[in-house]
């Protein structure tokens, strides 16, 4: 009788406190790792530099005619985490260009989420979430320069301007959707801050950037 008690309370113990869900901080946005971060430029070099509010460390992008990103080879298991959080803001947005055309292809704030197919940077496919300055949530194209990463929008000035804001993203099922992948482990993920086709200004910020299982 006393077991049976015993397996009880366990039982009530677990319906009541269910097991925290899984979770896997990408960047920390302190100096040691932007030192450590790998730059890839595309024109110029986009301004970043370190700063720290109520909810922890973050990123300060400034391009004007620039574009260069920083990215981090990490290992996600899609399977446990899919989901990709992000915390951004746009301060100066890039109205008024065509996104998905060559001239306008830039954004004042985009996280690659990066899976090596093959052994070239070349065969790699990307999902490229943007906080976009001229379309919806959840649009999403081709980039003009190469089929191999989607544009997808997770975030629109029209609706936050120079407001902080979240969102999530479940990475697996957008793989899939977009490039037909069953893709069980990420490879890497970068920030870009450019405007190097538009050669305008933008500022933006990015914080706690992670995934999670739920």
């Amino acid at each position: 009788m006393r077991l049976k008690l015993i397996f009880i309370s366990i039982f009530v113990l677990l319906y009541q406190y269910p097991a925290l869900s899984e979770k896997i901080n990408v960047f920390d946005f302190t100096e040691n790792e932007l030192e450590s971060l790998k730059v890839k430029k595309v024109k110029g070099k986009t301004n970043y530099s370190l700063g720290i509010n109520e909810n922890g460390n973050f990123l300060r992008a400034e391009s004007e005619g620039t574009g260069s990103g920083l990215g981090k080879e990490i290992k996600i298991d899609l399977i446990k985490t899919p989901f990709l959080n992000i915390t951004w803001k746009v301060e100066k947005n890039l109205v008024g260009i065509v996104e998905n055309s060559k001239k306008g292809h830039d954004y004042a704030a985009r996280v690659f989420a990066i899976k090596k197919t093959g052994s070239t940077v070349l065969s790699n496919r990307a999902i490229n979430y943007v906080f976009s300055s001229n379309n919806s949530v959840g649009d999403y194209w081709p980039s003009p320069f190469t089929k191999k990463s989607i544009d997808y929008v997770l975030s629109t000035t029209k609706e936050y301007d120079n407001e902080w804001v979240t969102v999530k993203a479940n990475v697996k099922e957008h793989f899939k959707l977009l490039h037909d992948l069953d893709v069980k482990e990420l490879s890497g993920l970068a920030i870009m801050t450019d405007t190097d086709n538009s050669k305008i200004k933008a500022i933006s910020y990015y914080q706690n950037i992670y995934f999670s299982s739920e």
